[in-house]
């Protein structure tokens, strides 16, 4: 369902503004803030599902968040699919605890690229827990990244590791409450 939140900037902070978005379920926020290892400052964009995904499985679930991410980024859904299902002949990004975080490195990107998504159903995502997963993060870095990259997903595993972050992110229906949620997680997280 099309919510007017995901158009209006709902926090006035100016590291963080909301983006119309190209699909609508979907809205965006930039988020900058300093690493815990410097004064470095990581920007990307983040695109947050505000309904759950009805998927069967794990690669059902990675071909939607490619097509979704493709459709926001730019960059071809093959390739991101490609590049997810590569990381994940590496070893499982499903982390436990009904999380996964799936990403992955792509020429075509200029900045970094974050999706959150929650699955109306658990999937299988051969976790290291063998839990299903209903939780996703998908994480998208230039090729160029480097340790933002890692940084990056540092900070999203500390922000999903967080127990009482997963079940508040697993019970909140409103666009804007996961948009605070997330933002204001980010932001702690951050610092």
């Amino acid at each position: 369902l099309y919510r007017p939140v995901c158009n209006q900037v709902i926090n006035h902070d100016p590291d963080i503004s909301l983006i119309p978005p190209r699909a609508p379920t979907l809205f965006t926020l930039r988020l900058a803030g300093s690493s815990q290892t410097g004064n470095q400052t990581l920007r990307g964009r983040l695109f947050i599902a505000c309904r759950p995904i009805n998927l069967s499985s794990k690669k059902q679930a990675l071909q939607e968040l490619a097509q979704r991410a493709a459709d926001i980024t730019g960059a071809q859904e093959r390739a991101i699919f490609d590049v997810l299902l590569e990381r994940e002949r590496l070893g499982t990004t499903g982390v436990g605890n009904g999380i996964a975080i799936p990403h992955g490195k792509l020429a075509q990107l200029e900045q970094l690229q974050g999706m959150f998504a929650r699955l109306e159903t658990p999937v299988d995502f051969e976790s290291i827990d063998e839990q299903p997963v209903d939780l996703i993060f998908l994480l998208l870095a230039p090729e160029e990244a480097g340790a933002d990259h890692l940084k990056a997903l540092a900070r999203v595993s500390r922000l999903l590791r967080d127990k009482n972050m997963c079940e508040k992110l697993r019970g909140t229906e409103e666009a804007d409450a996961l948009f605070a949620l997330l933002s204001d997680s980010a932001h702690s997280n951050a610092a």
